[in-house]
């Protein structure tokens, strides 16, 4: 579980393809306190630590996580957001986080206005966001502010902007995307209930 505020910007400094799976080495500044078996967030999927050298660690992403994530498109020296799971004695400054991506989807405008970056983002597979509502982009917690039939956007502060991989992102560039929890529980609901 995790709450989508992102502890760290890491480094891929190899990547290894492994029968169909690839695995990652990444470089980050909280790597010597990591331990094998523990959950970490890449932006926004959670992939388990499998080994711990100084200041780097290693996971792998299967088929699956390939399949449905962005992940594959990491290249080598590419930054990725990089959060560990939640201690449950902490606030939870974002929102519920699962690290279980929904689907990708794709950057389509950004525009820049005063003290904030607008990213509109579309996506096709039957999902729901509302306006005020939470979403998790690359494993960033963010609030929508404008939701529409499969397309919403979100406004990044600075600081955001600064320290996460979105100064990266570019109209075209694929991004992991984890719709709210509570959302898709009720979503799930309703659509048993008109069946």
């Amino acid at each position: 579980m995790f709450t989508g505020i992102i502890e760290s910007l890491g480094t891929i400094t190899n990547i290894e393809n492994k029968q169909k799976n690839i695995q990652l080495t990444i470089k980050c500044n909280f790597a010597n306190e990591l331990k094998v078996k523990q959950s970490v967030a890449h932006n926004g999927v959670c992939l388990t630590v499998e080994k711990v050298y100084k200041d780097e660690y290693t996971v792998t992403a299967i088929k699956e996580t390939l399949d449905k994530t962005n992940i594959g498109n990491l290249k080598k020296s590419d930054l990725i957001n990089l959060e560990r799971g939640m201690r449950l004695s902490e606030r939870l400054d974002g929102h519920i986080v699962q690290g279980h991506v929904d689907q990708v989807g794709v950057c389509t405008h950004i525009k820049k206005e005063t003290g904030s970056t607008i990213f509109t983002f579309a996506y096709k597979l039957p999902n729901i966001t509302v306006e005020k509502g939470s979403v998790t982009i690359n494993g960033i917690s963010l609030t929508v502010v404008n939701s529409k039939k499969n397309e919403f956007s979100v406004a990044i502060v600075p600081y955001t902007l600064e320290n996460t991989t979105f100064k990266n992102i570019k109209i075209g560039d694929s991004v992991n995307i984890e719709f709210d929890i509570i959302g898709k529980y009720i979503s799930r609901l309703i659509d048993s209930k008109t069946k």
